[in-house]
């Protein structure tokens, strides 16, 4: 007889020391008036302060792109990746592309700044699905649409991204669909809503800090 559902085993993912976290904090923040958005306070701490808490205990190791307040952003403990000379602020792809040269672990984790509440479980979930459907990327999906910066990435995939970004389109989502992923449906689409205008961070600042 077959194991019954109550005791079968959780499909297998990927342990958090294979997997190396990235904060993706090189944007220019344009519709913040140009504000570096991980340095934007909620709370009392800075943005990229609250993902890092989130996304830390899920990973073995951790990475910074950004393009600004570089030493700001190493205090924070994690190496920080600045675009190149020739494609700065390129966009997420391009900060996706240092990460994966810099990590030394199989796979990478993204995670924008300004998303202090993406989930505690996303490395779980997006590595199972990854093992599971036998993909080199896997991505969170929710409120009906893709989420595409927030992905599980393996390191094999550089290359592939690289001849990507030699061509003109630099949307996340084209490379995505190019390499081919999995999806994982998420029920709380807030967990990645991200901050892009001045309202949006005052209605945050307005309502109780969860963290705390």
């Amino acid at each position: 007889m077959g194991e019954s559902p109550r005791h079968a085993q959780p499909a297998p993912s990927i342990a958090r020391e294979r997997i190396t976290g990235l904060l993706l904090a090189g944007g220019r923040g344009s519709r913040m008036g140009g504000a570096d958005k991980g340095w934007l306070m909620l709370h009392g701490r800075p943005l990229a302060e609250h993902v890092l808490q989130r996304l830390r205990p899920q990973v073995g190791a951790l990475l910074i792109s950004a393009n600004r307040h570089l030493e700001d952003y190493a205090a924070l403990g994690a190496p920080v990746l600045p675009d190149p000379d020739d494609a700065a602020y390129a966009g997420p792809l391009a900060g996706i592309a240092a990460g994966l040269s810099a990590c030394t672990t199989p796979w990478l984790l993204s995670a924008p700044c300004d998303s202090p509440f993406l989930p505690t479980d996303l490395a779980q979930r997006l590595g199972r699905a990854a093992v599971a459907e036998g993909r080199r990327a896997a991505v969170a999906r929710a409120g009906g649409r893709v989420q595409p910066v927030f992905a599980l990435l393996h390191r094999d995939l550089l290359p592939a991204l690289q001849a990507f970004l030699a061509g003109e389109d630099r949307r996340v989502e084209s490379w995505l669909n190019q390499v081919g992923f999995a999806q994982v449906e998420f029920d709380d689409p807030a967990c990645f809503d991200n901050i892009n205008l001045p309202r949006e961070l005052e209605a945050l600042r307005a309502q109780p800090d969860a963290s705390a």
